[in-house]
């Protein structure tokens, strides 16, 4: 099948922070499986998601645009969202700031995500580490909101290689580390462990079983700064 997996195997590194390399890295290994996506798959479910594998892109996009846009301001709001309009193009589909007409095709759809990853990984790395800005499932800093972008690209790219029949495993350690930030009642595993750092994410969002334990039906990660 088409596609890509890790950067490299092996074991992943003990969790440490989340970093604007954190979250550059799985866009560019994102961009790099979406690439070798069908041309006429685009129109298909992803996965579990009840939107079309275009309209996906441009839902994880507008994540990754949306996160960047609450760390800009010189003072970050902490009781809302910085008052940006979003919009669905038909009943169901995903409300978002970014669209990406249709006319671009899918190097154009794909050059959009890797720019709003770009502009998230910009502001964590420019931002001071005691600003917060609020999200819904808690006030967070510029290291939660890198690992909450790398979060939405993993599994949201989970989902797209479903539908477009791709290959797709991201790297244990980047898994670890956002378990350990976003996750902290879920104990992150090592890569030997039967369900390993990628099994145990995807079960914390709701995507996978695990032994013993039944599928998640509702889910939350924890956004606020770590003590």
């Amino acid at each position: 099948m088409p596609g890509t997996t890790a950067d490299s195997p092996g074991s992943p590194a003990s969790p440490g922070p989340v970093t604007a390399d954190d979250l550059d890295r799985a866009v560019r290994l994102a961009v790099d499986a979406l690439h070798g996506a069908p041309a006429d798959g685009w129109g298909r479910n992803a996965g579990p998601v009840d939107w079309d594998c275009w309209e996906t892109v441009e839902h994880l996009s507008d994540d990754l645009f949306a996160y960047a846009v609450q760390l800009g301001p010189r003072n970050p709001p902490v009781e809302g969202e910085v008052p940006i309009t979003y919009a669905s193009r038909r009943p169901g589909g995903p409300e978002t700031t970014i669209r990406v007409g249709r006319e671009a095709g899918a190097a154009g759809l794909l050059q959009a995500l890797e720019a709003s990853g770009a502009l998230l990984a910009a502001m964590v790395r420019t931002a001071s580490p005691r600003t917060r800005a609020y999200h819904p499932f808690g006030v967070s800093d510029p290291e939660g909101f890198a690992a909450m972008g790398v979060v939405e690209t993993l599994v949201h790219t989970h989902d797209l290689a479903q539908g477009l029949g791709l290959e797709w495993e991201p790297p244990p350690d980047l898994c670890a580390r956002v378990l350990a930030r976003l996750f902290p009642d879920v104990p992150v595993p090592g890569d030997g462990t039967e369900s390993g750092p990628w099994g145990t994410l995807l079960w914390a969002t709701g995507r996978a079983d695990l032994p013993g334990r039944p599928r998640r039906t509702g889910w939350r990660w924890d956004g606020t700064p770590r003590p």
